[in-house]
């Protein structure tokens, strides 16, 4: 009778402590009855549009060839502090470009090389929304962020006053793409809809590490971390990354 196979002693401490950061997870999003990362939030119909790459292109089709897509937006609080107190704000875009979406999720950080590292708490909702953690496309890092535009409508200081705003017009950010050092390439735009329901922002689930488009991955020190935890939140909230918004017709 064959031998069982044998697992090495670090694949089996691996995956002990995935699963031990899962279940953890899962725990912490049952108790607070929601979201484990940003539980407060509001969500909205949304499109982008890809004006292509500006110089060298990425060697991502999403972001070098012009396109447009439909979309759905949620703005949101890290902690969540009160009314306009400062925080870490949120935003998360899936952009419904084919069978698997692609999840942008990006918080408040400053615009300077050194500090899109960085989240950084602030009052308003506007200013530079960063991916924090790079991204590869081949042998390049990529940071991805929204920025504001100038020529939209102020989005406020609390998710009451985002709302406000998207009743009043279309507000819009500016997507943008940088290495390291590098300045910020504007590549497209997301304009910002109507706002869906409680139960609609209730069901999002987002998945930034899997839900990505072709020739783009993930990296960083923290992406195992990233991925786990957000795995966990899913399943402490019966959500798949799939949910809320792929075959949606309010987006």
């Amino acid at each position: 009778m064959p031998a069982p196979p044998h697992t090495p002693p670090a694949s089996r401490t691996a995956g002990r402590a995935a699963t031990a950061v899962v279940r953890a997870s899962a725990a912490l999003t049952r108790l607070r009855r929601g979201r484990l990362l940003h539980p407060t939030g509001r969500s909205f119909s949304g499109e982008v549009m890809i004006w292509g790459t500006p110089g060298p292109p990425t060697g991502v089709g999403l972001l070098d060839d012009p396109g447009r897509y439909r979309a759905t937006v949620r703005f949101s609080k890290g902690v969540p502090t009160a009314g306009g107190w400062p925080d870490v704000l949120g935003l998360a875009v899936r952009v419904h470009c084919g069978r698997r979406p692609f999840d942008l999720l990006v918080s408040s950080s400053g615009a300077a090389p050194l500090l899109r590292n960085l989240p950084l708490p602030r009052r308003r909702f506007a200013g530079t929304y960063s991916t924090i953690m790079c991204y590869r496309a081949g042998r390049r890092r990529l940071w991805l962020a929204a920025l504001a535009d100038p020529d939209s409508v102020d989005l406020g200081r609390s998710l009451a006053a985002v709302a406000a705003a998207t009743r009043a017009d279309a507000p819009r950010l500016v997507l943008a793409v940088a290495s390291a050092v590098g300045p910020w390439r504007p590549v497209g735009q997301v304009s910002i809809g109507a706002q869906l329901s409680a139960r609609d922002d209730a069901a999002l689930a987002f998945d930034p590490v899997r839900n990505l488009p072709p020739g783009l991955r993930a990296a960083g020190p923290l992406i195992w971390l990233r991925d786990q935890t957000y795995r966990g939140s899913r399943r402490g909230r019966g959500a798949t990354v799939q949910s809320g918004g792929s075959d949606a017709t309010t987006v």
